[in-house]
């Protein structure tokens, strides 16, 4: 250390040495995090509220007549009268609900989405008639003006659910076509001597599968659970074959039926979407073995 002249250096440099020197950070000042715990409290009251009535379900569907647990419920539920019907039925109408439902909406929001986009808030506005509609009303509608050949097939509430599932679907489309450059890919198809219909299905379709998944989806949902146009039209769905079982008969098969239903839904809706993430991230390895 260099040595200092004048009286009283030794004690300046003691003095400097004992100071504190302050740190000034460049950056700006780090805040703490705050907890913000009516999160956890809005979470847990929602969790609860749709879990615990689930828990009784299932908790009710697996006791038997003496109260011990048992699958007793879940092996009759297949020779109950009329499950095997009413299983049928819905199944064959959400097929033909997907199938009619994704070849009116898939077309429609493409070209809406390339053609006319100012149409786009029409279609944000017709879509959610369905739901500000209620069902009971349409299906009183649709039985007064629709023949008795047409009430007599039960492909009509196909067509009605279409109506019902059309916020959801247009919905789900719209979000997955939103997400990606359409123009972009359309053009670049086109360019390179693509058809609509090649475009449509080799370069718009796959990358709008998660949305047309999550769409489909929906669709099953709402025909496995929808019984108010099915009662008034006299069909006898899942849903009305659960209301018009007899209680006294079995209780816990009418809640083993609901239940299979509730998780059927979910495990289907996991399997899916792991199934895409699945597949995307197979195409991105590829992409970059490439």
């Amino acid at each position: 250390m260099a040595t200092l002249s004048g009286a009283g250096s030794v004690f300046e440099v003691a003095e400097a040495e004992n100071e504190e020197v302050l740190a000034y950070s460049i950056g700006k000042p780090k805040r703490r995090r705050r907890i913000r715990w009516w999160r956890f409290v809005v979470l847990l009251l929602a969790g609860a509220y749709f879990l615990i009535p689930i828990y009784a379900g299932i908790k009710f569907s697996l006791q038997n007549v003496e109260g011990h647990f048992s699958f007793q419920a879940y092996r009759a539920l297949p020779s109950a009268p009329g499950f095997t019907g009413a299983l049928t039925l819905s199944f064959q109408l959400a097929v033909a609900t997907m199938i009619v439902s994704t070849l009116l909406m898939v077309p429609t929001s493409i070209y809406v989405h390339i053609r006319l986009p100012r149409l786009r808030r029409v279609l944000d506005v017709v879509t959610v008639m369905p739901i500000v509609i209620p069902p009971i009303v349409l299906i009183v509608g649709v039985l007064g003006a629709f023949p008795e050949w047409a009430k007599a097939s039960p492909y009509l509430l196909s067509f009605m659910y279409v109506i019902l599932a059309m916020p959801f679907v247009y919905r789900s489309l719209d979000a997955g076509l939103s997400a990606i450059d359409l123009k972009t890919l359309t053009e670049a198809s086109r360019s390179l001597g693509g058809n609509w219909i090649k475009t449509m299905w080799r370069v718009i379709l796959p990358n709008i599968r998660p949305a047309l998944l999550s769409a489909t989806v929906l669709t099953l949902a709402l025909v496995f659970g929808e019984y108010t146009m099915a009662s008034l039209d006299l069909w006898t769905t899942i849903p009305v074959w659960i209301v018009q079982f007899s209680i006294s008969a079995d209780g816990p098969v009418q809640v083993a039926a609901s239940m299979l239903g509730l998780v059927g839904t979910w495990i289907l809706l996991i399997a899916v979407v792991s199934l895409d993430r699945s597949q995307s991230r197979r195409s991105h390895r590829k992409l970059g073995t490439l």
